[in-house]
């Protein structure tokens, strides 16, 4: 069974799994989207929320999970999700990096954030899937995370559901003061993030030369302060720029009221 390739957005925290109505839309896109593509063997997840100066994967058998979020109902430091990793699979994912080129590491003792495990638990609530985290660059550089997917293109053809976990529009500000003006920028951005990703007219490497220069979209640096949120389309779009000519949007909706999209590479 060939990969499937996503880019969804993981909402503000916790706030999916403790069923914030803000949050809605993305909790019903979250749970239906398997529906959509086939069980996966095991889940490759590229987070938002881990970030190293070299590609580190978690390697434990059983890890723990990390609340990386504060400010929440107590009950939100209590949600579980035992999904059993992948060791192997971390061993391969660094081995095909490093026949690549990239230096990469292995890391037994860190947990799944929840850039992970809020997503996956609306996804695949049984938690029986075993999972892998692949952290970003710290330099979140916009080439070196499109050359990260594209070195990984052997894995292409294994049973994985490769997860880009992000949001493609991340302005803490704009999401507790949202205003007509913050809600046109972030439209703005998201509508050329998605001629970007699904032109027709657009070759891959068009594609790849615009995701690099990000920055120059409009009212990228308003929706993305930081890019770790933006980052993890890009490795997506470096692995499905292997496979296909553009993406799929799935989602495009409102979150905390303001736009977001996700996209699909590689799936029904």
């Amino acid at each position: 069974m060939p990969a499937t390739i996503a880019y969804i957005p993981h909402g503000g925290g916790p706030r999916p799994v403790l069923g914030d109505p803000t949050h809605r839309l993305l909790i019903d896109f979250l749970c239906d989207l398997p529906r959509h593509f086939p069980r996966p063997g095991a889940i490759l997840v590229i987070s938002a929320h881990w970030e190293e100066w070299i590609p580190t994967l978690t390697s434990g058998e059983n890890p723990s999970l990390f609340y990386d979020y504060y400010g929440f109902p107590e009950e939100s430091y209590h949600i579980h999700y035992p999904a059993p990793g992948d060791p192997q699979l971390a061993r391969e994912v660094a081995g095909i990096l490093r026949g690549n080129g990239i230096d990469a590491a292995l890391d037994a003792g860190r947990g799944f954030d929840h850039g992970m495990f809020v997503p996956l638990k609306l996804m695949y609530p049984q938690a029986d899937i075993p999972c892998v985290q692949l952290s970003l660059l710290a330099s979140l550089d916009g080439a070196a995370h499109i050359a990260l997917g594209e070195a990984l293109g052997a894995l292409l053809e294994k049973d994985l559901l490769i997860l880009g976990s992000g949001m493609s529009f991340h302005n803490a500000r704009s999401f507790y003061h949202p205003t007509a003006a913050t809600r046109a920028a972030g439209d703005a951005f998201n509508e050329w993030l998605i001629e970007t990703c699904t032109a027709q007219d657009l070759a891959t490497a068009d594609r790849r030369q615009r995701l690099v220069n990000w920055m120059a979209a409009p009212s990228a640096l308003h929706c993305h302060p930081r890019p770790e949120h933006l980052l993890p389309l890009h490795v997506c779009q470096g692995l499905g720029g292997k496979v296909t000519d553009r993406a799929r949007v799935v989602f495009h909706d409102a979150v905390m009221e303001s736009p977001v999209v996700g996209f699909v590479w590689r799936g029904s």
